[in-house]
């Protein structure tokens, strides 16, 4: 039986500001992400299962995404939890959408945490291949999980 790769489409808002960048994006700024989101494995071969012939259902790998990734995310400013700039806009924003991380929120580390997120929540069989996030409509960072070993 070959393998399949299923991919998922998700868009979502979200702010962030580069601490100690030496350009525009130190600054907090917001961009319309784009996230391509792959997975692996062989489909079902199992005439009295649900789901035979898919690998799984595009409604499984979406709930895994928005409720790991997009959900808590969307509309939301991400900022490193250990520069200043928590302190500013706690200060201002007061319980509002503020996700603090232990990394530099760039395209790059977003998917190495995206990753860490999606990956427990996929069903035996079926692996995470590779994620695509698109900054900008011409810019985006890409992870495979071949690159990871």
């Amino acid at each position: 039986m070959s393998k399949i790769r299923l991919t998922k489409e998700f868009r979502f808002e979200m702010a962030h500001a580069l601490y100690g960048y030496d350009g525009p994006c130190k600054n907090i700024h917001g961009h319309s992400y784009c996230l391509h989101v792959t997975v692996i494995g062989k489909p079902i071969q199992d005439s009295s299962a649900t789901k035979n012939g898919m690998l799984m259902d595009f409604t499984d790998l979406k709930a895994i995404v928005q409720q790991q990734i997009i959900e808590p995310l969307d509309h939301a400013l991400m900022l490193n939890g250990g520069s200043p700039h928590k302190d500013l806009v706690n200060a201002s924003l007061d319980q509002q959408r503020l996700v603090l991380v232990d990394f530099q929120p760039t395209c790059e580390n977003m998917l190495i945490y995206f990753a860490q997120l999606i990956t427990p929540h996929l069903p035996h069989g079926v692996t995470l291949h590779n994620m695509l996030l698109r900054e900008t409509p011409t810019s985006y960072a890409e992870w495979f999980a071949a690159d990871q070993y």
